[in-house]
């Protein structure tokens, strides 16, 4: 049941060179939404000093074992059943949470939900990093992205680009603040908050 995305083996090599920075006071981090189980695998391999949890919904669990299998890593342990919009948080915290391309999947509901989540489990200090595309002041920076965002919303209408200013916003009152806006390949965004310390 392993599954494969492209997508994955061309953005990790520019996903790993940011998070591995800031990441690098971490010692466990959470991933939201691990798809395929390939980042989960390729990150925990590359930062073998980390605890990298999985999390998805259990349709992809199968998957996420198969490459956690084949890649027989100590330090990614199995999947946790995770659908943001439940009560099924884990009861455990984090100083470090990761999603990668789930925002714009999600109806909006569901992001927000995902960031109260994330606002519960993060540890004071910790760590968001949030990878995709964004819009900002509501505009697209990209015409690929206004494609994309057009075949989004035309498979599922509460799907879609999300607006940086909406993401920080909810990040605000769920207790976090933005310390880095990364640019990467392809138009996209790295995304970096931190959990107040209070």
């Amino acid at each position: 049941m392993k599954q494969y995305s492209e997508a994955c083996d061309e953005n990790r090599e520019p996903i790993l060179n940011v998070i591995r920075r800031e990441f690098s006071g971490c010692r466990t981090v959470l991933e939201i939404g691990s798809g395929t189980g390939q980042h989960a695998v390729y990150f925990g391999r590359q930062m073998p000093y980390l605890t990298w949890q999985p999390s998805d919904i259990v349709d992809n669990h199968a998957s996420i074992n198969a490459w956690r299998r084949e890649a027989g890593l100590d330090n990614v342990p199995e999947p946790l059943q995770l659908d943001v919009s439940r009560d099924n948080w884990p009861a455990m915290h984090y100083d470090g949470v990761f999603s990668a391309n789930t925002c714009h999947i999600m109806s909006w509901p569901q992001v927000d939900a995902m960031f109260r989540g994330i606002g519960a489990i993060l540890l004071p200090g910790g760590i968001l990093c949030l990878y995709g595309p964004f819009n900002y002041a509501n505009a697209y920076t990209s015409e690929s992205n206004a494609r994309f965002d057009a075949f989004l919303q035309a498979r599922d209408p509460a799907s879609g680009i999300r607006n940086f200013g909406d993401l920080d916003a909810l990040a605000g009152d769920n207790g976090m603040k933005l310390v880095k806006d990364h640019e990467m390949p392809v138009n996209n965004r790295l995304l970096v908050w931190s959990r107040n310390r209070d």
